[in-house]
């Protein structure tokens, strides 16, 4: 009997070592040895806990891992932002807007309509109202571009070294890239004369429509009562230049 005594003793013992040394796996683990329930004592119970323990703990790792990758992008999508600046989007829609206007004046030059202004009168202006001229065209230009539907522009007789080509490309920055057309040659040799129509504000007729099969002519002229009588020469001279609108 007291031998049966001592044996009982030594494995409450022994089970009473192998539940410390589970609990202090699972400290290390950083899991409280309530959360595993009351198996704890066995040994099959505590490899099992200590299974389960590690899945977890490889499944926070993994959770951290994540977060981790996931404050690196943000903080890179940050620091590339600061490095754009402000004004990258700004550029962005100014390109597309840029990209747009070339794009219907292109199709303008394919399917029209025309217009043209008519510089065959620009040598009879002074340096003043040539530079006026000059300034009008760029504006003109400016408008057009910006249009839904823009008309392809064709500056007519307009001479290499005359007055009004010296002050366009002087006044004007990036004279030589406009999209438009540029020739020495008259309107009158370019274009068939009955598709062309000519606007002047001493016409009695209302142009109201635009059909793109016609091409429109500007008096290349500043708008001063003296040279009013110019014009009306110009198309008394020229009755087959087509309609007046």
């Amino acid at each position: 009997m007291a031998g049966g005594s001592g044996v009982g003793a030594c494995s409450s013992v022994e089970g009473e070592g192998e539940a410390a040394v589970a609990c202090e796996a699972l400290r290390l683990l950083r899991i409280e040895p309530s959360a595993v329930g009351p198996g704890v004592g066995r040994a099959g119970g505590a490899a099992q806990c200590s299974r389960n323990a590690l899945r977890k703990r490889r499944r926070w790792e993994r959770v951290l891992a994540a977060r981790r990758r996931k404050r690196r992008q943000e903080r890179e999508r940050s620091r590339a932002r600061r490095a754009e600046g402000p004004g990258t989007a700004s550029r962005d829609r100014g390109r597309a807007v840029a990209a747009l206007a070339k794009e219907r004046l292109l199709e303008a030059r394919v399917l029209g309509p025309r217009l043209c202004v008519d510089l065959g009168l620009a040598h009879r202006m002074s340096q003043k109202e040539t530079s006026r001229l000059a300034s009008q065209i760029r504006r003109l230009y400016g408008a057009n571009r910006r249009a839904k539907k823009p008309f392809w522009l064709c500056l007519t007789e307009f001479v290499v070294g005359s007055l009004i080509h010296e002050e366009c490309f002087r006044m004007n920055d990036g004279f030589c890239n406009y999209l438009m057309e540029t020739t020495q040659e008259s309107y009158l040799n370019l274009f068939p004369l009955d598709a062309i129509v000519y606007l002047t504000p001493d016409s009695e007729n209302v142009l109201e429509d635009i059909d793109p099969s016609k091409v429109y002519v500007l008096g290349g002229l500043v708008d001063e009562s003296i040279h009013k009588s110019l014009m009306s020469y110009q198309l008394t001279m020229r009755p087959e230049a087509g309609q007046q609108p």
